[in-house]
């Protein structure tokens, strides 16, 4: 509705796949070169991992488009399959026929002959397998077992694995190992920096006809702050600010709408920065007998370095104006700053390792982790799930639980932390063994976007509910949605228009596709709000 405003021929900010608005970044342009090495290489396992929203698609598409003409590809988009079933798909993607509930040894043996006659005739044979964090180690396994078909120079199947960062995690284990000195490339893709947003943005308008900037230089800003720099949360947000724009009469789109648009999607307020804690550092020692630190805003150091002071000691609760001159304050204050950032900066070296973060959530839960397991994996034995989510400080804090978080230093080097506890505008923050609290800028600026919370799961529950459900289950939508927004349930009779009105409207707040269809993504986020198990960032209160 906002296309002639604007001077746009099409929506520019759809989250659905549109090859018309490919955008490669940097760091896509070099996860293709890696991803294209690997397959011109002796073949074999080639991996590309990144957080939801990141643009693995995106590579993955462009990839195929390089592949040449004497490629037979095949996808698995669905990986959560047995052997057979795999083997079956497999076959399926390539034509192969084969007979009725055939055993495992059948169905490889079909694929080592297409695989041989495909060479015979100077054919590449390629697998693409999306979300293959799903998929089972077994399954890995005869994966692996199915490459062992090769010549003197290259492997007959190729095997691109795509998947989240815990990919990477599964890849790990001891049964594993095998497979894993076998990938040929490997590449993590990150979010976008702020000088990539803004490219993204641009490049995004320019494709549906409008030349001129539209976003100026802080609305760009608070995009990337909001959004984390992941793909699908700037196209949510960039969507909801032209329609801002559009109600308004406005051009350009500016800090202001991006900040109310980050409030509708993200569904909660989103206020102004500021530099300074609201509670004093004595304050935070009551709240808490951990060693720690506090992290303060931009007055007292450089924005990518700042720490201020330590609560370990006993300057931060005794120095005052009164009692203190101003030049012996200041002396003390970076005295203070000093050690508190040699805390932090041995901390965060001690926490490049994401296993100890899972650790920590684990020890949260009154759980441990396995020895050959992935951290989820041993969740999943203890009866716990994990769930990933890409978001922000609201987000994060809107969900009330523990969360292993997902950082960048200064120098764009990835560190994990265990968030534990909340209190106002701080986060408790464990970074292997130390305890900080950090204040929101802090944790704004080095948080990448992604977190993974542990939860119990209902034992049972609907694959998705909608038009065509029971008035059970249609009920329980109502009252659970009514439940989040603070109102009265109503009695509905069926999937009327003002419940399919409510479920789009938390759809689009969580990022999801609002289809009016509650799916299992959408299930799992209600859930999470209706759990009451668990350790809790504020155990005084739920977030719903």
């Amino acid at each position: 509705m906002y296309k002639a405003f604007f001077g746009l021929s099409d929506n520019p900010f759809s989250i659905a796949p549109n090859p018309h608005y490919l955008f490669l970044s940097d760091r896509h342009r070099e996860a293709l070169a890696h991803l294209t090495y690997g397959l011109g290489e002796t073949g074999g396992f080639v991996l590309l991992t990144g957080e939801v929203g990141t643009g693995k698609t995106t590579v993955s598409r462009c990839l195929l488009n390089q592949l040449p003409e004497n490629t037979d590809t095949a996808f698995i988009l669905n990986p959560s399959l047995t052997e057979q079933e795999l083997l079956a798909t497999l076959c399926d993607e390539l034509s192969i026929v084969y007979d009725k509930d055939p055993s495992l040894k059948q169905l490889t043996d079909l694929l080592s002959q297409f695989l041989l006659a495909n060479h015979e005739k100077g054919r590449n044979t390629v697998l693409i397998i999306d979300e293959a964090q799903h998929l089972r180690a077994e399954v890995l396994e005869q994966l692996r077992l199915l490459t062992n078909l090769e010549t003197d120079t290259k492997k007959l199947l190729q095997v691109i694995l795509i998947g989240q960062p815990e990919l990477q995690q599964l890849l790990r284990r001891q049964e594993l190992r095998q497979l894993a000195q076998r990938i040929t490339a490997r590449y993590h893709l990150l979010p976008l920096t702020l000088e990539e947003v803004g490219l993204y943005v641009q490049h995004r308008l320019k494709v549906a006809g409008r030349h001129e900037p539209l976003f100026n230089l802080r609305s760009i800003k608070a995009l990337h702050k909001y959004s984390g720099g992941i793909p699908r949360l700037i196209n949510l947000l960039c969507e909801r600010a032209l329609m801002a724009g559009y109600a308004q009469s406005k051009v350009p789109i500016d800090q202001k709408m991006v900040r109310s648009a980050a409030a509708e999607v993200l569904g909660q307020d989103i206020k102004q920065r500021s530099y300074f804690l609201p509670i004093a550092a004595g304050s935070v020692l009551a709240l808490s007998c951990v060693i720690g630190v506090i992290l303060w805003g931009n007055n007292s150091l450089e924005p990518d370095n700042s720490a201020a002071s330590a609560t370990e000691s006993s300057v931060a609760g005794s120095v005052s104006s009164s009692q203190v001159p101003q030049s012996s304050q200041q002396e003390n204050k970076t005295q203070v700053s000093n050690s508190s950032q040699r805390v932090l900066n041995g901390a965060i070296a001690q926490s490049r390792d994401i296993d100890t973060a899972y650790a920590s959530i684990l020890g949260l839960w009154d759980r441990v982790p396995y020895i050959g397991l992935s951290a989820c994996q041993s969740a999943e034995q203890q009866g716990l799930s994990c769930f990933q989510q890409q978001g922000n400080w609201n987000s994060l804090t809107r969900l009330n639980f523990p969360a292993v978080v997902y950082l960048i230093d200064s120098q764009q080097e990835a560190f994990y932390g265990t968030v534990v506890s909340r209190h106002g505008e701080q986060l408790l923050l464990q970074l292997n063994e130390q305890q900080l609290w950090v204040d929101r800028d802090w944790f704004t600026r080095h948080f990448s976007g992604t977190f993974e919370i542990l939860w119990k799961a209902p034992v049972s529950q609907p694959r998705e509910i909608g038009q065509g459900s029971n008035s059970e289950q249609i009920q329980w939508l109502e009252n659970s949605l009514a439940k989040i927004d603070h109102r009265a349930p109503r009695l509905v009779d069926g999937f009327d228009a003002k419940l399919e009105d409510k479920l789009m409207r938390f759809q689009r707040e969580h990022g999801l596709r609002a289809d009016a269809i509650a799916g299992s993504q959408t299930l799992v986020q209600l859930n999470l709000y209706l759990s009451a198990e668990g350790p809790r960032l504020v155990e005084a209160r739920r977030n719903y």
